[in-house]
């Protein structure tokens, strides 16, 4: 403390500046009592729902080894998209992305900061689903993990994209309301939760194509059978990229 109070130290470096802006970030979000009912209650909730209702049944596998990699995607979405994007559309609307922007920190370094923090919250909500999916009665494939948490980690990058090009294009209003409307229609009927055979006719051949059913379905197969279809890792991709692309181009930081 002695030497980062002294007037010889030198400059913190960009490394140690995103590593303390991803900390406020991460403590900010985990003290935000909508925040956790949205990352954490919720879907602990569609959970057990989805565990002793027979939504599920006849899909090749036991009830909870379906929903769970399903929940693991909602908590992604929950987080990178719903949560980063409100919280981003509030910040810009006090200035505070503004200010933050022209400090050492820069642009860049606060977008990491963003990104380190939904990764600390989405590791988190992996640990606690996981153990409650575990207690009743969750076994996946030892082999599926690997693949499992880079799918995770890639929806988490295009629902993050998304999120940012929400909230840095329209008013925080219209970030809470969009955000919160698309989180409720993709979980319910965008196969993020409820594999595609289960969902209604008009919208099965839709799903694949959007970024909720294809983190689905990708976390559904690793955990399944080892390995996640090239086709949902692709449509990722595609999602991030493309929505990285808007945001880069349009998003207003006043």
């Amino acid at each position: 403390m002695s030497k980062l109070l002294s007037p010889n130290a030198g400059p913190a470096s960009l490394l140690q500046r995103i590593l303390q802006q991803g900390r406020y970030e991460t403590v900010a979000m985990l003290r935000n009592g909508e925040q956790l009912i949205l990352a954490i209650v919720l879907p602990l909730m569609a959970l057990v729902g989805l565990a002793v209702t027979p939504l599920l049944d006849g899909l090749g596998a036991s009830r909870v080894d379906i929903a769970t990699p399903g929940i693991l995607a909602l908590c992604a979405m929950s987080t990178a998209f719903t949560g980063q994007g409100i919280a981003t559309g509030f910040d810009r609307r006090y200035g505070v992305l503004r200010f933050l922007s022209t400090t050492p920190l820069g642009r860049g370094g606060l977008i990491a900061g963003k990104i380190l923090a939904v990764l600390v919250v989405l590791f988190l909500q992996v640990v606690i689903v996981g153990t409650v999916a575990g207690m009743l009665g969750w076994h996946p494939r030892l082999d599926g993990w690997l693949p499992g948490m880079c799918v995770l980690v890639l929806g988490a990058a295009a629902f993050t994209a998304l999120g940012l090009l929400v909230a840095g294009t329209v008013r925080p209003e219209a970030t809470l309301a969009i955000t919160n409307l698309l989180w409720i229609l993709l979980g319910a009927l965008g196969g993020i939760v409820v594999p595609a055979e289960r969902l209604p006719p008009l919208t099965q051949d839709i799903v694949h194509f959007l970024p909720s059913g294809a983190l689905g379905l990708a976390l559904r197969d690793s955990f399944l059978s080892g390995a996640a279809p090239l086709s949902a890792v692709l449509t990722l991709l595609l999602w991030t990229v493309l929505a990285g692309a808007a945001a880069i181009r349009w998003f207003k930081w006043n």
